[in-house]
């Protein structure tokens, strides 16, 4: 059992998709997280242990993230892996054999239309057994509150990348505070940092993917 988490972990961290994928080169015509995970199901294997080598995968290229030993093309192959596994265990997701860790909430505030940092942070966080609610870019206050409110008990997390959205970012933690004030709120992107978590009230600021999610654990241990 453990070498199947393994063999899923690998591929998720190197981003072998498929056996077909040329990438990464020195994997080439080697099965991929794709058949791994549709043989495993199709041999026995519990779908919580494919999700456990999704987890395991997708931590270990976060970790490598954070630290800059990898970048941006590299998570989003990781995250094309992670999503060929998911595929096969949607299913089971759906029935409720496999439970999610939590909800996550996430969208770009209102008045930005970025979502690179919005989108990787969704994919690392699904791939550590999250579900999550990606309402998109240009998200208003009201929209960020009807989600928790239809997802009791889930995280929120937002995202700004221009100086001129902070402001909105303040506006979005104000109100969900006051209509929500249980709510876990993390916060991201490129103008933003501890200070400015601080001064809006939010309960978390990351500058990588991973922060949030090692954040995500660390509530839901407690």
């Amino acid at each position: 059992m453990q070498n199947i988490i393994e063999e899923i972990a690998i591929r998720v961290e190197k981003g072998k998709v498929n056996k077909m994928s040329p990438f990464p080169p020195d994997m080439k015509d080697q099965d991929g997280a794709d058949e791994i995970a549709a043989a495993a199901l199709k041999e026995g294997v519990k779908p919580d242990t494919l999700l456990e080598g999704c987890m395991l995968g997708m931590d270990r290229i976060g970790v490598k993230f954070s630290e800059n030993k990898v970048f941006v093309p590299e998570l989003l192959m990781a995250a094309k892996a992670m999503s060929a596994v998911m595929k096969h265990l949607q299913p089971f997701l759906e029935s409720g054999e496999v439970k999610h860790r939590g909800k996550f909430v996430i969208g770009t505030v209102s008045g930005d239309l970025h979502d690179i940092g919005k989108n990787l942070a969704a994919m690392t966080i699904k791939g550590n057994g999250f579900e999550v609610i990606d309402l998109g870019v240009d998200v208003p206050s009201n929209k960020f509150i009807q989600a928790i409110q239809e997802n009791p008990g889930c995280f929120v997390g937002l995202s700004a990348l221009l100086t001129t959205t902070m402001v909105n970012m303040e506006k979005s933690v104000r109100d969900i505070r006051e209509n929500c004030p249980d709510t876990r709120i993390l916060i991201g992107g490129a103008p933003v940092n501890q200070d400015f978590c601080q001064k809006i009230g939010a309960d978390f600021y990351s500058a990588d993917p991973q922060g949030a999610v090692e954040f995500l654990n660390r509530m839901r241990a407690n």
